[in-house]
């Protein structure tokens, strides 16, 4: 499997049986936001200049993305980084943020919230024609139900009381929010309302949306289900989730959000799963709520027929083994100590060989379990793709003298 060349780097193939994601990975697999926000899904995107032996799709939006979730790969996007109005879409990390909460105990999704009068439609002057989960003061709501309003009625109330319950005041909870944008290494997004009416200082990206989809998504798979929901109804009045993509047979759709404001335009977030293979959408700037399904229908589609994501490394799974000096045993077994996972263009995956790379010129004991000792590159051709660290895979402790004396002398002489 690996050919004899020097010392240092080794090669071999990639061999694809059972790699490919809808056969191998687990029902539920997350990728922990250690390497989707923090990480940024930075070093493997963007499909790291890799040809694309096809073409995407033309987009009718100002912006957009089309993200892997399993790899974090951006598979084509236009204006990823500008700038733009969340709208509605901001509820998004509304939603995350009170996941947060409950995460850390500091509430629970039974817990019941007295509505105020700031989260009133006919109380707050600012939700005037705004969409609303008709919520009304002095009632009380679970936690569940007013997230659930969030996220079906993109309820503007909804968020108000959600905010006043979990910080405190609307200010408090933006500050939250923005603590998030921070910790997921959003770099372009900023929030100054819980509920993503138009407001100066506002702003968030396709690509920052993305990563936090991401992050909603992998995070918590109970809560991720509620932005299936088609619709709720509270009060009397039943809403349609305005996500017409959920009706879609053909894409398995399951989520995200809408929003839209005047100086937004239609923005959509979707998410599709074909088997176990995730794909997201964002579409910003769209041109109608039809328009924006559209567009989305259309990355969505694109990925799906022409990407596939492989499972590259198994975690703890020796993909070589080199001599240690010095060490007992005298050999050490190489690996990955991550499930490492990778996008591809469908007709190219049988083109990806890797290679690994020892970064010392002599392996010497001791070494401890998992400890960094090389990388590993995913290569098409001469043309890298990605990089990962490449660990031991056991410890290995110093021999007694003897040994080492030998060994020095090999070494040496």
């Amino acid at each position: 499997m690996q050919q004899q060349i020097p010392y240092n780097m080794r090669t071999f193939h990639l061999y694809l049986e059972d790699l490919l994601l809808k056969k191998c990975l687990p029902t539920r697999f997350t990728l922990l936001i250690a390497l989707c926000g923090a990480a940024h899904a930075a070093d493997l995107t963007p499909v790291n200049g890799l040809s694309l032996p096809m073409t995407p799709p033309a987009i009718d939006a100002a912006s957009w993305v089309l993200m892997d979730a399993t790899t974090g790969q951006i598979l084509t996007s236009g204006q990823p980084d500008e700038r733009r109005n969340p709208a509605s879409l901001t509820k998004l990390m509304t939603g995350y943020v009170v996941d947060r909460a409950i995460d850390q105990k500091r509430i629970t999704r039974d817990d019941m919230v007295t509505v105020g009068k700031d989260a009133w439609a006919a109380g707050n002057p600012l939700f005037k024609g705004s969409s609303l989960m008709f919520l009304k003061p002095g009632e009380k709501v679970s936690v569940r139900d007013l997230s659930r309003g969030v996220i079906i009625d993109s309820g503007n109330d909804a968020c108000v009381a959600l905010a006043d319950y979990v910080a405190g005041s609307q200010n408090n909870f933006v500050t939250m929010m923005n603590h998030y944008v921070e910790k997921l290494a959003l770099s372009n997004t900023h929030f100054e309302t819980v509920h993503g009416l138009d407001a100066p200082g506002q702003f968030t990206t396709a690509r920052d949306l993305a990563i936090l989809s991401r992050a909603i998504i992998s995070g918590e798979p109970d809560f991720y289900q509620m932005y299936s929901e088609k619709s709720l109804t509270w009060n009397g009045i039943t809403q349609q989730n305005r996500n017409g993509l959920l009706w879609d047979k053909e894409l398995h759709v399951d989520g995200l959000k809408t929003g839209h404001t005047e100086s937004a335009g239609f923005n959509i977030i979707a998410s599709s799963l074909d088997g176990q293979r995730r794909l997201i959408a964002v579409v910003m700037g769209g041109k109608s709520p039809k328009g924006r399904e559209e567009q989305a229908h259309k990355l969505l589609v694109w990925g799906q027929r022409h990407f596939d994501t492989v499972q590259l490394f198994h975690a703890g799974k020796e993909i070589g083994h080199e001599n240690v000096w010095y060490g007992n045993p005298h050999r050490i077994a190489l690996g990955s100590d991550k499930d490492l996972f990778f996008t591809l263009p469908r007709d190219e995956v049988q083109h990806v060989k890797a290679k690994y790379v020892i970064e010392r010129k002599d392996l010497e004991a001791p070494i401890k379990l998992h400890e960094q000792v090389g990388v590993i590159q995913l290569m098409q051709g001469d043309k890298q793709l990605a990089s990962y660290p490449l660990v031991a895979l056991q410890s290995v402790a110093e021999a007694g003298l003897i040994t080492r004396i030998t060994d020095y002398i090999k070494l040496k002489f």
